[in-house]
């Protein structure tokens, strides 16, 4: 196809994309499963795509993407009390999934014992983007959610190594050091990746603190590109890139940077972009018509046991050490999402030709679509079952803010939205340094200048300049309020 063609199919599919995500939303299904099915109708009509090499190139990069995307939008606040469960998810149960599996596999499913291990790893991981645009949409306590998604930022690091050294003993390849120096191996990789990432982040933060950019879509840009750089430079170092690439967004996403707000939001496009892009390929790359009834049966089966057995198993001995609660425990179980990543995993032994390659592939395939199709639709359900879900959003204030450089002054827009406290608090009650103004609020579209016995409401939007060593005070100081009402963090 020539390229003008490419660009035109592309945006016809982009547009799609974005439809069915609307349509999906109202339909109550999950839009990645949406995009998943267009690519097989792509395929369908003729324009075939069976390169499976390409297929996992371009299917890392699109997680590069998306963890990017993860990363900018988590606050640290939320997920720093929930990081020790997630990482023992994203090793220890990870390792539990494999086992369970590959015994299940080997045993019942009749499957070799490199090819049953290999089944374990491509299905065990959590999948990013399915967890980061299915779970946001559920309303949750902050690190019940935070658990959820730092383990799937994190466990792609592990499984990557995993699938790599199945697919070589399934090739009848050796597996140097043996298992103990496979396991140590993911250990070190996993943190010197995330040594990595918070170094290049904190590097990134300080750059982008000093340096004065001509324009302010240079800012979301600079970021992504940090990103990307401790992923190309964490794999170039033989370290795991993605934990990198997570980690130095995570830091860039709360390092108080000029136009956060504008940042997030285009790290939030770019991911939608990747998971558009990856599912329709992925789904290009899929073949259903050739897909034999047995594969689909075996799927569904393992996928059954990884749900309901080695799932549940791995949560509880994971986070049976932080008390938990079983109500938690049994929430973060069932979304345990399982998206891309597996689909990307199975193009690692399909790419190197490994035995049943492709039997693996449809295995892994009916298993995503069944379960996702299972689980993600039922996610709010099950939240309010196990009364881990109030039902309420939550209600922290939006703050924005530009550099003024001239004067050496910030200027910050602050969005107030449903369930903040700050609605009904006067200016004056807000209790702002020095000095520090707020000098226009805009509410239904319509700019005023408020007096200091002028009432907030939800809805608006506050404009506030302030000395810029006085930034962080205003901020900590609104979000107080909003959580605590006007006397929220009077001592301060």
């Amino acid at each position: 196809m020539e390229l003008d063609q490419v660009m035109l199919l592309g945006s016809v599919v982009l547009l799609v994309s974005i439809g069915a995500a609307r349509l999906g939303t109202r339909l109550g299904l999950p839009s990645l499963l949406l995009f998943l099915g267009l690519g097989v109708l792509v395929g369908e009509l003729g324009l075939d795509f069976h390169d499976a090499s390409l297929a996992h190139s371009l299917g890392f990069a699109a997680l590069v993407l998306i963890l990017a995307e993860g990363g900018f939008t988590t606050r640290w606040v939320e997920i720093k009390g929930a990081l020790p469960g997630a990482v023992l998810l994203a090793t220890v149960g990870v390792g539990i999934s494999v086992a369970v599996v590959g015994a299940f596999a080997h045993y019942l499913l009749g499957l070799d014992w490199a090819t049953s291990v290999l089944l374990g790893a491509i299905t065990s991981p959590t999948d990013a983007a399915a967890i980061f645009s299915v779970l946001r949409r559920v309303p949750l306590p902050a690190k019940l959610r935070a658990t959820i998604e730092a383990e799937s930022g994190l466990n792609d690091a592990p499984i990557v190594l995993l699938v790599a050294t199945a697919t070589s003993w399934s090739l009848g390849q050796g597996v140097e050091g043996g298992p103990v120096w496979m396991v140590a191996l993911v250990i070190l990789e996993l943190i010197g990746g995330v040594v990595l990432g918070v170094a290049i982040g904190w590097l990134a933060v300080q750059a982008m603190r000093r340096i004065a950019l001509p324009a302010s879509g240079l800012y979301p840009l600079a970021a992504l590109g940090w990103a990307v750089l401790a992923y190309g430079l964490g794999s170039w170092l033989h370290l795991s890139g993605f934990a990198a690439v997570y980690v130095t967004a995570l830091v860039l996403g709360n390092g108080e940077l000029p136009h956060r707000h504008a940042t997030r939001s285009f790290a939030e496009g770019i991911g939608w972009i990747a998971q558009i892009g990856l599912f329709v390929m992925l789904g290009m790359l899929a073949d259903p018509v050739d897909v034999s009834g047995p594969s689909v049966l075996a799927g569904v089966v393992a996928g059954a046991v990884l749900t309901f057995v080695a799932r549940p198993l791995s949560v509880v001995v994971c986070l049976a050490w932080f008390r938990v609660p079983w109500r938690e425990q049994a929430f973060i179980s069932w979304a345990g999402l399982r998206g891309a990543v597996p689909i990307i995993m199975a193009t690692v032994p399909l790419a190197a030709g490994a035995p049943r390659a492709s039997e693996l592939f449809d295995m892994v395939f009916a298993f995503v679509v069944v379960f996702t199709l299972l689980q993600s639709p039922t996610l709010p359900w099950v939240a309010k079952l196990l009364e881990v879900s109030t039902g309420q959003d939550a209600t922290d204030v939006e703050i924005e803010f530009a550099p003024l450089d001239t004067i050496k002054a910030d200027m910050m827009q602050v969005h107030v939205p449903d369930g903040s406290r700050l609605h009904g608090v006067t200016i004056r009650e807000l209790r702002l340094p020095k000095n520090s103004v707020v000098s226009l609020i805009v509410r239904d579209n319509e700019p005023f200048t408020p007096k200091p016995e002028q009432i907030v409401r939800v809805g608006d939007d506050l404009l506030i300049v302030t000395n810029g060593t006085d930034r962080r005070k205003v901020e900590s100081r609104l979000r107080s309020i909003s959580s605590g009402g006007r006397l929220g963090g009077w001592a301060r």
